[in-house]
Formats: structure tokens, sequence, C-alpha cells
């Protein structure tokens, strides 16, 4: 057996975790907390800290492979496991996976997930267990193979080496003026994301958000390098929909009006509304999709709540209910589920984005990165944390020193051939 011993250590994520119910019905904000009680399940205040737990296989030549355990910002909303609770994740891991993975052959990233994953009494395991324990399976089968963990992913899925590099897209957090600023000077691909989540944020009839996105789109002429064009995304979480009202052709209107705001930019709109359940998501969201369409629109529609699994994502896909869907990793739950969502959403011609969450570590963000170029990916979120520059370095150099790898690798390949 390849892996002869399972080591647990508690962790932080990046950012925090946050109640969106309570946000989304008004929680007033007094520097970094929020005022009020929580009104999600599990949530003892608004905000609290992110906590996480890493996962290490120890290998028969003793190196340790890690992997990290860890819930989106929003649990428990949009459909989303519950809030991560550090306790209950070490005790299952502990009873129930850690047996399990003494029994795989580590070699075979795809059936280890499979076996370790399987139901208990019926029940799914945890999102959160099959994410950070599959990035230490990922990690085990590249370091036993001695390859990268996006080879692995491309000999297991059947793919080409990639070649190409995948756009990567920052968000800003509540310091959106500052860290527009910091992604325009470091000439990032995607921005700015933007935390549109309160009335506040949106403005009466959306008025606040557009003069924003005009902001950007200004600063952007004004500061960034000659040539230097990036696409505009934002995520509203669904405020469109709660200030404007649900039905498709508004929200469609509104969208449009955004997008004439900004003419020349590609605009992406992340989470216009919430439609209570993952089929009425599906069906109001391809109606708005088709109406912009028609329009000829630049503006392209993401979805995030309420397409969480990989289930989730062949839904959207298939019905073509997004332009671009967000394969956010934690909720995916196994990195190969994850690989996988993309592969799909290329079948269906929808664009794929591996997200995840500024709640996160450096780990998790690594492993996202392979996943991203191996199957190339439209796009990948600069995670963890809500800070632009620790994020984009940890995500931007993995990938450039990826890159660097698999340019050698083929350079070898040609020499033998």
């Amino acid at each position: 057996m390849q892996i002869k011993d399972i080591l647990l250590a508690p962790g932080n994520g990046a950012f925090f975790y946050d109640d969106q119910k309570a946000i989304r019905s008004g929680a007033i904000q007094d520097g970094f907390i929020y005022v009020g009680a929580p009104t999600t399940p599990g949530f003892k205040s608004i905000r609290i800290p992110a906590s996480s737990v890493s996962v290490g296989l120890v290998i028969t030549d003793d190196t340790v492979v890690w992997g990290d355990m860890v819930n989106v910002q929003y649990s428990g909303a949009g459909g989303r496991d519950p809030l991560f609770d550090t306790n209950q994740i070490s005790d299952l891991t502990s009873r129930i996976v850690a047996p399990r993975l003494l029994d795989v052959d580590a070699f075979r990233f795809r059936d280890s997930c499979t076996t370790v994953f399987e139901p208990v009494e019926h029940q799914r395991l945890p999102l959160a267990v099959e994410y950070g324990v599959s990035q230490a399976l990922l990690r085990a089968a590249a370091h036993l193979r001695r390859k990268t963990m996006a080879e692995i992913i491309c000999a297991e899925f059947g793919l080409q080496l990639p070649t190409c590099r995948v756009p990567i897209y920052c968000q800003s957090g509540d310091a959106r003026e500052v860290n527009v600023d910091k992604m325009i000077l470091k000439a990032v691909d995607v921005l700015p994301h933007g935390l549109i989540n309160s009335r506040q944020k949106f403005g009466v009839a959306g008025q606040t958000f557009m003069e924003f996105v005009k902001w950007v789109a200004a600063r952007t002429r004004q500061i960034g390098r000659p040539g230097y064009h990036p696409v505009l995304h934002f995520d509203v979480y669904g405020w469109i929909g709660q200030e404007i009202g649900l039905e498709p052709q508004s929200i469609a209107d509104f969208i449009c009006k955004v997008a004439d705001k900004v003419p020349g930019f590609t605009l992406n709109i992340e989470s216009p509304a919430d439609f209570g359940s993952t089929q009425a998501q599906v069906e109001n969201y391809a109606r708005i999709v088709s109406i912009l369409d028609d329009r000829g629109s630049s503006a392209r529609i993401v979805v995030d709540e309420r397409c969480n699994t990989l289930e989730d994502i062949r839904l959207f896909a298939e019905a073509r209910a997004a332009h671009l869907i967000q394969i956010k990793t934690p909720d995916v739950g196994s990195l190969a589920d994850t690989a996988h969502a993309v592969l799909l959403c290329k079948e269906n011609k929808v664009g794929a984005y591996v997200g995840g969450s500024c709640t996160e570590t450096d780990l998790s963000a690594q492993a996202s990165v392979h996943i991203s170029v191996a199957t190339q990916a439209d796009m990948m979120l600069a995670k963890p944390g809500m800070g632009v520059d620790e994020a984009f370095s940890i995500v931007g150099n993995e990938q450039n020193r990826l890159l660097a790898m698999l340019n050698r690798r083929r350079a070898q390949e040609k020499n033998i051939g």
C-alpha cells in the first residue's frame, strides 16, 4: 500500500465565513464586523473566522502530501453545505475516510476518489472532506508517478498537455477602489468582483452599482498600461432580482443598460438573481441568456448560487442557463468532479470558470491551478483571501511554474521521439 498513515492538522481559512441571509436582510457593518443576530443555522455571529482542517497522507517513502478541507464564505446559502465544523469534520475523517485511504491504489487518482468518497448510509460525505482529501490524493498520485498534478489530470482524462495560460480573475472585497487600482497596475485579466452584496452597494434601481461599473472602466483607461483591456466581472449577489424584480425580461433590460455604460468591454454579471431553487434558477437564467443573446449584448451571465455540485453544473450547462458557470471548487467537492465539470461545460459550449472562495488556503488554490490549466478552463479565481496581492501571486506564480515544467516535459518527449 502506498499510503501508510493519515495526519490531521487544524488550520485557518484565508478570510471569514459570513451569514449571507443576515447580510441580505440588511445587517449593518461596524468596522469589519456585522451588527445583529445571525439567521443561518450554525452561525453564532454574522461573521466568523474561517477554519480548515489539513489532511496529510504519509506515503511509503515517508513523504507527506497535504490537502485542505474548507468550506466557502457563504456556507449554508444557495443550497450549499452547512457551516464548517472543525471537530465534526476531523472526527468523520478519522473514523470513515482514513481507513479507506489506507486501502486505495494511490497511483490512480480518479479510482481512489471513487473508492474513498463512497456514501455513508446513503449520504454523501461533506463536500469539504471530498475537496481536501482529493487534493491530497492528487498530490499523492503526482508524487508517486513523478509528474505534476496537471499531468495526472491530463493522463486520467485523456487530455493533451496544455500550452496556454488560463486568464486570472481577482476579487476586490470591500476595499474596492484601492484593490481595483492594484488589479489594473498588475494587469489582471478579469476584474474586479466588487462584492455588491447589499442594498447600500447596489443602490436604488442599481444606480450606485452602475456608477461603480463606469468608474472601473474609466480607471482602467486612466492608469492601465497601453493595450490593457480586461474583462469586467461583477458579482451582484442576487441584487438585480432583489431590487429590480424577478422578471427575466426586466433583469435582462437592466443588464443591457449596464453594458451600454461601458461600450467596448466584455461585461460579466455574476448571480443577477436568486430564484429560490436550482430548477427555477435554471429556467429563468436560460431565459435571461436567451434574451441577451437575441439582442447581441456584450454582457454575459455567470451562475454561482444554486449551481454547486457536478450534477447541478450539468443541468445549467445542458440548458445553456449561463454564458459562464462558476465551478466553485469547495462546493463541487472532489477535484475529479471539478475537472469533469470543466469538460462538461466545454462539451456544451458554455464557459468554464474554476472559482472557489476567499476562505480557502494556499494549498487548495495551488491544486485548483493544476485543474484549471490541465482542462484549459476559460478563467480561474485568484484565491485565497480578499486582498489582491497574495491571491494573485499564489495562483499566478503556480501557473507560471507549472507551464515552465510542462514546457520542459514537452521538450524532453520531443527529444526522445
